[in-house]
């Protein structure tokens, strides 16, 4: 170490003391779209492996001051039908799935991020012009109903 450099030296915790340092949990909580209907008080979360039902209900409660009644997990096992040039196979990382169903009362709706957008009378015009052109096409590659099924490259 340098003679100017000094290492920081926090004083000791000490119960009813003054708080200096932020403790910050070391997971992490991705709150993901359900592939299957969840009751509206069921949200699905991808989480850390080291977690445990516990940790996640109080993480829930004490950071966020969410309510939560009852929490469920499962390990979602990786992929493993890849393979990579030298031909060996490449497993994806396995990664826990936890279900947290809220206290009494509360619901969850995952957010719309992509809202349909109402269309104006240019976007409309074209999609009409559109429509009427591919509605052409397919009359012309039809073909001519006189010829009984019979192909047009097939002369008579």
């Amino acid at each position: 170490m340098a003679a100017g450099a000094r290492r920081a030296v926090y004083p000791l915790f000490q119960r009813g003391g003054p708080q200096l340092r932020i403790f910050r949990p070391n997971f992490f909580m991705l709150a993901v779209r359900p592939g299957v209907p969840q009751p509206e008080d069921t949200v699905q979360f991808r989480v850390s492996m080291e977690m445990t039902k516990l940790d996640i209900r109080n993480y829930l409660e004490r950071i966020y001051n969410v309510p939560v009644a009852a929490v469920r997990t499962r390990i979602q096992y990786g992929a493993n039908n890849k393979r990579n040039h030298r031909n060996q196979r490449v497993k994806k990382p396995d990664y826990k799935v936890a279900y947290v169903q809220l206290g009494q009362g509360q619901t969850f709706q995952f957010p719309n991020l992509f809202p349909e957008k109402e269309q104006d009378s240019e976007t409309r015009s074209f999609d009409d012009f559109r429509d009427k052109y591919m509605e052409k096409e397919k009359q012309k590659q039809e073909g001519d109903p006189r010829r009984g099924g019979v192909p047009d490259w097939f002369g008579l």
